[in-house]
This record gives structure tokens, C-alpha cells and sequence, in this order.
């Protein structure tokens, strides 16, 4: 490997110190064996170059090293800065291993017309949207189908239900489709249909058909609880369903009831024995909880005795309304040792590279059994999975809270490749682990049930992205535009809910205060105007053409403060008390940080004069600074703190 290594980069070297290379990353596939399985390993080789004669020589004298290889590999990806497009493909007719400084014994494999493809698709990831900053390429996308299911589970659903959605704001089945295939084209290659309970859509298996209608698609898999496997099993087989998921927490009927709030294990099992006789290997999903089905645990491996099953062991996972609880916990570690003091024999399986299970055999036995461990052994690091929830927004890590809003962007008419920059955009903002939280007791998300759509109460409808034709992508190198923001929690102290500014026949009224207290009150708001390095150097230089940019907003924002009723129709002429508005400029992130405050003493709130003041200033801002670019990006409007008055006190912390 170290020879390896040196040799690269003396290509590096080469290619950059070359005005018409532009050097991406280097790659060979080889196998390596040691005392416990095989593992394969590969490093995308993708060279993007003007002169394709001269780069084909350069690659063919790196083949040529014999301290690298003995056989050359008769492969290469040419691809242009421009279009992004393999030019230049040959097939590799064989992969050659080497010696590493461990002394690992070499292995030599031919390489399968499979395995070509499987390649060609990871040399290609190199420059994919799909490959985040951490060097996960993602192949894997989960598409949920519906929020709504047929089952109540415990832990899934919180006890009160969940608040559904309206039809129109969750994706169609045309939406999915376009989605799906902008996904392929970028690399997916296995899609798995979930929920809710995708089953209970009527359209189940026409998706299905249409899903493996799109070419490069490899595998097309369904997460079920297994209740309609009898009855639409053989159809989704025929429409091309390759792989099959059940959920199943008990091997007790009773329990089971209890578990789901409903009836129908049963049913569950006979879809389980229909899809063993149709030829499946299902994948059946187990939530285990301390003193609660612990208990079974070897009932379930005993499950895996007859049947051809692969009986998985999931940690339980906390999510909002579960009420995180340690005690529930049952970890990875605590069920293996349960397992091997009846099974002393039990074997550890070979993993694969993406693998999320850890997988074990009892000897003799049809089926296995994994283990999980999302709690107690995260596999971030090797994590090729995306999530697209119900109501259309993309879902890079399943313990974040952060969402892109793929349904809006398509809604406003977003063009194609603005698109694929939104999802790109999305994956390089993927956290090493866990979305970044080391402490996953704190994290705040989604119920269950509500990863297959968008939970209100966390998700303010004002953060939805929405793109159109008309915008320049080379702006979308700015976060602001591309991020759903981990938004902090609001409180606020009041619960009423309606729109004040509505009369009994739906027209805009002014609200009559007159019988209000006369109180203190106060409202603050920011925002954030995103510049490029340019502008920033030219603010703290002061060397703008139009003068002090900082000054002059801060001025516009309080003489904007004092004239807000005279913009928005419906505000009140409010004797405003005192108005402070800041102007900061954050010159490593290129960031013009504004923020207001403003006070009265009156009978309604002065919220709407803060997020005016900041407004202007931010727009002002942008006045000054667009002689020298228009790239210039106002975000993050939004109240942040308001005080007095009967509706109480709101703040976000």
C-alpha cells in the first residue's frame, strides 16, 4: 500500500503541475485477508483532463511501475470538466493485488462483468453529488410512500397519534418517479420503499414496475409490517420486487397486539412463510426493549432453525414522543452474550462494506441473525444511505433534523439541474456520526412514524426551499440557500392558533386594540447577508464606492422601524419607545450579521417593525454592494425573541 500511495502521487504531482490537468483522485480495486474474513476495498479513479493523448500516456506509465503492478489494467475514465461525461471506457479484464507492508499474502480475482459495472459506477462517484465530504458515496436511497399506516406500534407511534398531512402536500406517484430517476442517473443503485406502510398505497405495485423500468436501477426492496404480503406479495414479485424487509417485534400473538394496538400476527407469519416460498431470503426487523420482548430473543434465533430468514436485532432508537428512555435499551453486546450461552457455536458472518448488521449463523440452522447497533456502535462511517421522506424532502442522516425540500424546489419549476445541485449541496452537508451529536439523549426529531413526512412542530413552513429556473447555481456554493436550518426550539407561552388579521368572511381586517392594556413591550429579530470574500475585504477596508455599508444600514434599519406601518397595510402607527439595530460584519464566513430591537409602550406587539428594521438593513446591504457582484444572498430572516402583551413571551434559545 505504501508503494501504492507514492506512486499516486507522483501522478498528483504531475497532472497539477500541468496548466490543462485537473487531478480528482486515484484508485485500483484489490482484496486484502486476514484471520477473519475478505474485505474488498476501492478508491475511484477519475481524471479530468483537456488533453486526453497526453493523459492516456501519464496513466499508462503509472500502470507500467512494476513495484505496483504486474499486470496492467486495462481501464480508464476519461471525463471532461465541462460536460461530466465518460468519453473513454474499456472493461477491466482482471484486478491485480499486491504485497503491503503488513505482508498480507496477495490475492488475484478475475473480475465478473458485474463487478465492471459495480466499478464503473464507483469510478464515476468521484465527481458524483452523491459523495459527501467524508468520502461516502452514497448508493442507497429509502423513499417513503405515505405517513399513514395500519398498525399503532409503541415505539414507533407516539400515544396521542400524529397529525396527518393533506394529500397535496405529500409527492405524487409522477413526483417519486422524477425523483427517483434524477437519484439513478447520480448513482443510486438500490431504492427500498417505505412508510408509514407503503403497502397500503393502492399503487404499490405499478411504482414498483415503473422503479425497475429505470435502467442502472439494481435493487428495488420494500420495509413492510407484512400484514398485505398475502395478498400483494406475488404481484410485486411479478412487477420486479427484489428484496423484502418485514417488521416484527414478537413471536407472541398477545404481545403483538399489545405492541401494535391491532390484531393480524398471524398474517404477519404467513406472509413471512409466502415470501420463503416465492423465493425471497426476508429480512425480518426486530425492535428489541429491555423487559419488554427481550425476553424472546432466543425464540427469534430458534425462528431462523426452518426457515431461511435473517432475523435482525434493532437497538432501540430515540425519537420524539418514544421519550428517551436508557432503561429500554437493549444493546448489541448485552443480546450476544444471551445468545451464545445457549449457542456456543455460533458463527460470526462475512459483512459487507455498506453492511448496517453485523451478521451471525447458528450452525446447521436455514436462516441467521444481525445485530443493529445504531445507539451502541454507530456505522456512520460507512453509511451509503439517503432518505426521502412522504411530503418530499431529502433526508441525509436518519438521527438529523436538518431536511431539504425537494416537493418545493420541483413545484417551483426548478430545473433539473439545479436539482441535482440542491441534493449535491444536501450530502456535502452530511456530519461524520449521528448528524454531529455526540449526545443523542438531546437530539430533537421527528417521531417515527413522521420520518415518512414533515413534523410541523419542528419544521416551520417559512424554511421550505424554493427554487426557480431563473437562478444563477453557481450562487448555490452559499449554505444559507441550500440549508434547512437545525432550527433551535421556539417557545411561547401562548396556544392560541388562528389568523388575527382574517374577518368572519375571510378579508383582511385591522385587529381592534382599543381594549387592550397598555404595556412594555419588546421584539427582536436578525438576519444574515452573505457576501463573497470581495465585498467582505471591501466592508472591513471601507473602501466601497457608496461609503460606510455597515453605518448605513444600521441607519436605514431604524428609520425602516419607524415607518413599518406605513409598508405593511394592516400594522398599527405605534409610538415607538427606543430602536437599536446592529450591523456586524463576520469576515471569515463572508457574513453581514444584523440584528434589531425594538420597544414600546402600547396596546400590540412591535414584532413586525424588528423583522422590518433588519429588512431593510439587509437590503440596504445588498444597495451598496452590488456594484461590484450581485452575488449576494439574504437569509435567515426571523423573529427571535418578543415580550408583553396578553399573548405572552416567545424566544428562541
Amino acid at each position: 500500500m505504501e508503494k501504492l500511495f507514492l506512486t499516486i502521487k507522483w501522478i498528483e504531482e504531475r497532472i497539477i503541475s500541468g496548466n490543462s490537468y485537473q487531478y480528482i483522485a486515484p484508485g485500483v480495486r484489490f482484496s486484502v485477508t486476514n484471520n477473519m474474513r475478505e474485505t474488498a476495498y476501492f478508491y475511484p479513479q477519475t481524471i479530468c483532463c483537456e488533453n486526453k493523448e497526453t493523459n492516456m500516456s501519464l496513466v499508462q506509465s503509472f500502470l507500467k511501475t512494476p513495484d505496483v503492478c504486474n499486470k496492467v489494467i486495462s481501464s480508464l475514465f476519461v471525463m471532461t470538466n465541462s460536460v461530466k461525461a465518460c468519453t473513454n471506457l474499456k472493461q477491466f479484464n482482471s484486478c491485480c493485488f499486491f504485497t503491503t507492508s503488513t505482508n498480507v499474502k496477495p490475492v488475484h480475482q478475475p473480475i465478473s462483468e458485474k463487478l465492471v459495472k459495480a466499478a464503473a459506477s464507483e469510478i464515476t462517484s468521484a465527481a458524483s453529488p452523491l459523495t459527501d465530504k467524508h468520502g461516502r458515496v452514497h448508493t442507497y436511497l429509502r423513499i417513503s410512500l405515505t405517513e399513514r399506516c395500519n398498525l399503532r406500534c409503541k415505539y414507533c407511534m407516539p400515544a396521542g397519534g400524529v397529525p396527518l398531512q393533506n394529500k397535496s402536500n405529500l409527492l405524487t406517484t409522477d413526483e417519486i418517479y422524477y425523483l427517483a430517476r434524477i437519484f439513478v442517473e447520480q448513482g443510486i443503485r438500490k431504492i427500498r420503499l417505505t412508510g408509514g406502510e407503503p403497502t397500503i398505497r393502492t399503487d404499490i405495485v405499478d411504482i414498483i414496475a415503473k422503479l425497475k423500468a429505470i435502467s442502472q436501477l439494481e435493487n428495488v426492496g420494500i420495509t413492510t409490517n407484512g400484514l398485505m404480503l398475502t395478498r400483494l406479495l406475488v404481484s410485486m414479485q411479478r412487477a420486479g420486487l427484489d428484496a423484502l424487509n418485514i417488521s416484527l417485534d414478537t413471536l407472541k400473538p398477545q404481545r403483538f397486539q399489545e405492541i401494535t394496538r391491532r390484531k393480524g400476527w398471524e398474517r404477519v407469519i404467513a406472509g413471512i412463510d409466502l415470501a420463503i416460498q416465492l423465493g425471497y431470503k426476508p429480512k425480518i426487523n426486530c425492535v428489541l426493549m429491555r423487559n419488554f420482548n427481550d425476553d424472546e430473543i432466543c425464540d427469534f434465533v430458534e425462528f431462523t432453525k426452518e426457515r431461511n430468514v435473517d432475523v435482525r436485532f434493532i437497538e432501540y432508537m430515540p425519537f420524539s414522543g418514544n421519550k428517551w428512555q436508557t432503561e429500554k435499551l437493549m444493546s448489541f453486546r448485552d443480546t450476544l452474550k444471551i445468545i451464545k450461552n445457549r449457542w456456543t457455536d455460533l458463527e460470526a458472518l462475512q459483512n459487507g462494506l455498506n453492511d448496517t448488521s453485523k451478521a451471525y449463523k447458528v450452525p446447521h440452522y436455514k436462516g441467521q441473525i444481525g445485530f443493529i447497533t445504531s445507539m451502541t456502535e454507530h456505522f456512520c462511517g460507512t453509511c451509503n444511505r439517503l432518505r426521502l421522506t412522504a411530503d418530499g424532502n431529502l433526508k441525509v442522516c436518519l438521527f438529523g433534523n436538518k431536511e431539504f425540500s425537494l416537493r418545493d424546489a420541483i413545484r417551483a419549476n426548478c430545473s433539473r439541474n439545479d436539482l441535482v445541485t440542491l441534493i449535491g449541496a444536501a450530502v456535502k452537508r452530511k456530519k461524520k456520526q449521528h448528524a454531529g451529536m455526540l449526545n443523542l439523549s438531546q437530539m430533537e426529531n421527528r417521531p417515527m412514524i413522521l420520518i415518512g413526512t414533515r413534523n410541523k412542530t419542528h419544521y416551520p413552513t417559512n424554511t421550505s426551499l424554493l427554487i426557480s429556473d431563473s437562478i444563477n447555481t453557481s450562487m448555490i456554493a452559499h449554505p444559507s440557500l441550500l440549508r434547512r436550518k437545525q432550527f433551535s426550539k421556539f417557545y411561547c407561552t401562548n396556544s392560541k392558533q388562528g389568523l388575527t388579521h382574517v374577518d368572519n368572511d375571510g378579508k383582511a381586517s385591522m385587529v381592534d386594540v382599543s381594549h387592550k392594556p397598555i404595556t412594555v413591550r419588546e421584539a427582536e429579530a436578525t438576519a444574515n447577508v452573505h457576501v463573497t470574500p470581495k465585498i467582505a475585504n471591501l466592508i472591513r477596508s471601507n473602501n466601497l464606492k457608496k461609503g460606510d455599508v455597515l453605518s448605513v444600514a444600521q441607519l436605514a434599519g431604524i428609520l425602516a422601524a419607524k415607518k413599518t406601518s406605513d409598508l405593511i397595510p394592516l400594522c398599527h402607527n405605534i409610538g415607538i419607545t427606543s430602536v437599536n439595530v446592529e450591523a456586524v460584519l463576520d469576515s471569515d464566513n463572508h457574513l453581514i450579521k444584523l440584528k434589531s430591537k425594538v420597544r414600546c409602550c402600547g396596546q400590540t406587539g412591535v414584532e413586525m417593525e424588528a423583522l422590518t428594521a433588519v429588512t431593510i438593513a439587509a437590503l440596504t446591504v445588498y444597495d451598496m454592494c452590488k456594484s461590484v457582484t450581485h452575488n449576494i444572498i439574504i437569509s435567515d430572516v426571523r423573529l427571535t425573541a418578543k415580550s408583553g402583551g396578553e399573548r405572552g413571551s416567545f424566544k428562541c434559545i
